[in-house]
C-alpha cells in the first residue's frame, strides 16, 4: 500500500472517520489531536523515511488508550499507509486498540496502560544524555492519569537529575479524581519545572509556541495541552 506525505491538518477529519469501533475512547483521543498535529508538523525531527534514526527526536503517546488521532497523524505525515486506518482493531492490524511499537511503525512505545510513558521517557532522556545525542524527548500524558504515583517519582526523579530536553505535554481534560490544589503546574514546579498555558484546540496559539521557540533549547518542560487549555512546561 502506498504511504502519503502529502496530507494535511484539514484532512484529518475524513482520515477519523476511517477509524471506527473504539467509540469510547473518541473523546480522550480526540481532544490531543491539534497538539499531536502541531507536535508532527512542526516540532518533532523526525523523518518516515529514516525511522531508527538514533538522533531522531522521540515522541511518546503516554494516553494510549485513545489512540484514533495518533494514528491518524502518523498516517498524514507518511508513517503509515492511509489504507491501514479502516483495519483498526481488527486481528491482523498492525493498529490496535493501544499502540504497539513492535508492530506499528512510527510508534515508539507500546501503551494503553496509564501511568508509564513518563517514566519511560526519563529513562529515554537519561540514555540519551549519556550517549551526548541532540533528540529531544516529547511525552503526551492526560490529567488523570497522573494521579498514578509513578508519574510522580518520575517528575521528581527528573527535576533532581535535570534532564536535558525532556517534554512533558498534559492533555487537560480536569478529569483527575482527586485534582490539582493550585492547578497542574504546580505539582511541577514544586520540582524545578516551568510551564506555559495554552489553549490545547487553537493549533494558531500552539504554533506561536514553536515560533517563540519554546520548544527549542530546553531543559524539564511541562506542556499542558488539553480539550479547553494547554500547558507548556520546563525545568
Amino acid at each position: 500500500m502506498a504511504i502519503s506525505t502529502t496530507l494535511g491538518y484539514d484532512d484529518l477529519p475524513a482520515l477519523l472517520t476511517l477509524l471506527t469501533g473504539d467509540e469510547k475512547h473518541d473523546r480522550s483521543s480526540h481532544s490531543t489531536l491539534d497538539v499531536l498535529w502541531v507536535l508532527y508538523d512542526r516540532v518533532l525531527r523526525i523523518d518516515p523515511s529514516r525511522p531508527d534514526d538514533p538522533d531522531r527526536d522521540r515522541f511518546l503517546l503516554s494516553k494510549g488508550h485513545g489512540p484514533t488521532a495518533y494514528y491518524a497523524v502518523l498516517a498524514a505525515k507518511g508513517f503509515i499507509p492511509v489504507e491501514s486506518l479502516a483495519g483498526f482493531g481488527a486481528f491482523d492490524s498492525a493498529l490496535g486498540y493501544h499502540p504497539d511499537r513492535v508492530v506499528a511503525p512510527g510508534v515508539e512505545i507500546s501503551s494503553g496502560s496509564l501511568g508509564h510513558g513518563l517514566g519511560i521517557g526519563v529513562g529515554m532522556a537519561l540514555g540519551l544524555r549519556a550517549r551526548r545525542s541532540p533528540a529531544r524527548v516529547f511525552c503526551l500524558v492526560g490529567d488523570a492519569e497522573l494521579d498514578e504515583g509513578s508519574n510522580h517519582e518520575a517528575i521528581a526523579f527528573a527535576g533532581r537529575a535535570r534532564l536535558d530536553k525532556l517534554i512533558c505535554v498534559a492533555v487537560d481534560n480536569r478529569s483527575s479524581t482527586h485534582g490539582w490544589p493550585g492547578g497542574l503546574a504546580a505539582r511541577f514546579a514544586l520540582e524545578g519545572w516551568s510551564s506555559t498555558a495554552v489553549d490545547g484546540r487553537d493549533c494558531v496559539a500552539l504554533n506561536i509556541l514553536c515560533a517563540i521557540g519554546e520548544f527549542e533549547n530546553l531543559l524539564l518542560k511541562l506542556i499542558n495541552a488539553g480539550v479547553d487549555e494547554a500547558l507548556v512546561g520546563h525545568n
